[in-house]
């Protein structure tokens, strides 16, 4: 991201009203562009220098070359050692790399051995994309990582097959609702295996608090466990949220389809792809602008040793942390 870039003056976090719904909406548009994919290492070196003109006053206002220099960094470097990311776990990658996952989980009449071959890699792709945008100030162990993704598989295949053995044998409900259910299954496996992912990776989070800083100044003010449980009960949500449309949309109009038109098995998979494809696009930008990336919260909702902070006038102090992926 252009923060990484060093220099005493802030470039603007965007060029969107961040404070509101739709303003979050269109900057995560611009950071998941996949156009961003195809910024070749000369862009991405003239863009690490306009932005650092920027910060070391060379530049004074920001023009339209600078916000695309600060949208170039922020779809391609890590926030805190200002590397790349590899190219296929960056946002701007995160529909492309799923696409074929999501469609194989959402293959209809999906064996055993499939839907566990699925969401193992499924977690797979999970795992390598959260360890790549993981924030490095609290790094897992390679022990605690192929524990996240143990645990992180055995969710997602218990849930997938144990609820694709249920939903058969239910007696009570009509072949239709039962044939929605089955097709609902995949969703069910990838929030819950999604919500434990979260909470294992960021695990350290939790236990030893985030930064948090005065909203005014921009100066630390300490680490909170209160925020790193905002923060990461947040991240978890949003993976629901982000899931929802992606897993639940496309299988229940192919469905609906299905049952208004006669579809060969090329057709059907054809179909479901372009449903995948233009639901995780149009989603994804209103999935990820549910909450902002920087929360602002008074010192009263964190631990009691924040609760006597004031800010310049002698009220209760806000502070922001980041929220993370």
């Amino acid at each position: 991201m252009a923060s990484a870039i060093p220099g005493p003056r802030e470039i603007p976090e965007s060029q969107y009203d961040l404070t509101t719904y739709w303003g979050r909406v269109k900057h995560s548009a611009e950071v998941s562009d996949p156009r961003m994919l195809f910024v070749t290492q000369d862009e991405l070196e003239k863009s690490k220098k306009l932005v650092a003109d920027y910060k070391t006053g060379k530049v004074v206002t920001m023009n339209a070359e600078l916000w695309h220099a600060k949208r170039v960094l922020d779809s391609t470097l890590h926030p805190d050692n200002g590397e790349p990311v590899l190219l296929p776990f960056r946002m701007s990658s995160y529909v492309l790399s799923n696409l074929v996952v999501t469609a194989g989980m959402l293959t209809p009449n999906l064996g055993t051995t499939g839907t566990l071959f699925w969401q193992i890699t499924n977690q797979s792709l999970n795992v390598a994309i959260n360890t790549a945008n993981a924030n490095k100030s609290h790094p897992l162990t390679t022990t605690q990582l192929i524990s996240s993704y143990a645990l992180a598989v055995t969710a997602s295949c218990s849930v997938a097959v144990g609820l694709k053995s249920v939903v058969p044998r239910l007696q009570s409900i009509s072949a239709n609702t039962k044939l929605v259910l089955s097709r609902l299954v995949p969703f069910a496996a990838v929030v819950s295996a999604g919500v434990v992912n979260v909470f294992l990776m960021r695990g350290q989070e939790l236990r030893k608090g985030i930064a948090v800083f005065d909203n005014d100044t921009g100066a630390q003010v300490g680490t909170s466990q209160v925020a790193a449980a905002y923060a990461v009960g947040q991240t978890a949500l949003s993976r629901v949220i982000n899931a929802t449309p992606i897993m639940v949309l496309p299988p229940l109009v192919l469905v609906r389809l299905q049952r208004r038109l006669k579809m060969s098995k090329v057709t059907e998979t054809v179909v479901n792809l372009a449903l995948i494809t233009a639901t995780s696009f149009a989603a994804l930008p209103f999935a990820l602008g549910i909450f902002p990336q920087r929360q602002t919260v008074h010192v009263h909702s964190l631990e009691s040793r924040f609760h006597g902070l004031k800010n310049a006038k002698g009220e209760p102090l806000k502070v922001q942390f980041n929220r993370g992926m």
